[in-house]
């Protein structure tokens, strides 16, 4: 639902929209021929018709590498290509192919743990949610201990070590979500850091030789409830070619209720757990619970593609820097039903509302509304489920469309949902 005009996300894209071009000192009010462009090109029907377009059946929920994601970075490009962009990667090309890995992993509807005192099942979906960290046609893990973990970081900038050097081989490690965020000068206080995303917690448990990661799933500390746990986790996933890199064999997630009952089988407190773990001095706690499972995937090599254009700049020193503005292109595709029987995951806000915002500051940008110095790299449209998922621009052997090599980004604002603009 849009609420007032641009969503009421005006004054934020006023702001990118200064940035990216003109340079701004810290104190500096917002230019009057910005605020001026602002308002006439970032307006509620130029928000409204590409969402309205990007979430409609016709492109059936936008899944990577289906036929709805085709549809939708054409439209992406041929938007850039009219108002005045030119191709943003080489040898003219306006889109950035590469090859990606579906995988839909087939898990048991019943996952077993056996705790000192009682035996206790999880099902599939209510209580827990996997996907496969390997790109194998079967995975098992078999008799591994779970390892509560706190928050699973590692930052040595905020002294903060969860692990303390503990030997976690083949452990499955129960995490918290979400980084400490009760103090302003301990990891941001409530502004969410990488240390706090999902990926980096499957990340951190591979580098300690962990066999799976198990994320204590809370609304509060995720930003959205387990339904979309469900929904985003439940089907087909897609990552880049596996390289070199370690991976856990299992990435799940699991209600809070769920790690509770848990934690309980062998005489642990998950209140308490989650108190102790708020201190540096924490230690990771051996549970006592053991488990195994096994399952398979079906794999499926298939390719898609970044979409950017490049507004050139005029400054000739700073003309080379580029803002980028990004947004994931691509949603869920076609899934399970909801309430009324619809299957397809339309992806209105997420994400079809940040590609409507990166296009509506193109607009402006390209009607010459707005004094160019540094150029605009606007947008480069990112694939997957999130825009960190990949990097800005893939480049594993085999890509046949690199970025333009005499760019160099500057800065870069990622858009989210028209509720959040992440700047990096």
């Amino acid at each position: 639902m849009i609420a007032g005009p641009a969503f009421g996300r005006l004054s934020c894209l006023v702001t990118v929209l200064a940035l990216s071009g003109t340079a701004l000192a810290q104190d500096s009010a917002v230019p009057a021929a910005v605020e001026q462009a602002a308002r006439s090109y970032i307006t509620r029907a130029a928000l409204e018709a590409p969402i309205r377009f990007l979430s409609s059946d016709l492109l059936e929920g936008r899944g990577p590498a289906s036929r709805g994601d085709e549809l939708a970075r054409l439209y992406l490009q041929t938007r850039l290509e009219g108002v005045g962009y030119q191709p943003a990667f080489a040898n003219g090309a306006w889109q950035q192919p590469f090859d990606i890995v579906g995988i839909n992993g087939q898990f048991p509807k019943s996952w077993s743990f056996q705790g000192c005192s009682a035996l206790v099942d999880l099902s599939w979906r209510e209580d827990y949610i996997a996907v496969s960290g390997l790109q194998n046609e079967s995975v098992s893990v078999e008799d591994a201990e779970l390892v509560f973990v706190g928050y699973g970081i590692q930052a040595p900038e905020f002294r903060w070590d969860d692990f303390k050097g503990m030997n976690l081989t083949g452990k499955i490690l129960v995490m918290m979500n979400n980084d400490p965020d009760w103090d302003p000068n301990l990891f941001a206080g409530k502004r969410r850091l990488y240390y706090g995303r999902w990926d980096y917690k499957y990340e951190s448990a591979a580098r300690q030789g962990a066999a799976g990661a198990l994320i204590v799933h809370t609304t509060p500390s995720a930003g959205y409830p387990w339904q979309v746990v469900q929904s985003s986790w439940g089907g087909e996933q897609f990552a880049l070619p596996a390289g070199n890199e370690p991976h856990v064999r299992v990435k799940a997630w699991a209600t809070e209720d769920a790690v509770r009952r848990l934690v309980k089988s062998s005489g642990y407190d998950l209140d308490k757990l989650v108190a102790a773990a708020h201190a540096r001095e924490f230690h990771p706690v051996a549970l006592g619970i053991r488990t195994s499972i096994s399952f398979t995937n079906r794999l499926a090599s298939v390719q898609t593609a970044n979409v950017g254009g490049v507004l050139p700049g005029s400054d000739p020193k700073l003309g080379a820097q580029v803002i980028v503005l990004s947004a994931h292109h691509d949603h869920f595709g076609i899934g399970e039903p909801d309430a009324s029987g619809d299957r397809i995951y339309h992806g209105a806000v997420d994400n079809a509302s940040g590609c409507a915002q990166v296009l509506a500051i193109a607009q402006a940008r390209g009607a010459g509304a707005v004094r160019r110095r540094r150029g605009a790299g606007a947008p480069r449209l990112e694939v997957l489920r999130r825009a960190s998922d990949l990097p800005a621009w893939p480049h594993r052997g085999g890509h046949q469309h690199r970025r333009r090599q005499h760019l160099r980004p500057y800065t870069r604002c990622d858009f989210d949902r028209a509720r959040q603009v992440l700047a990096r």
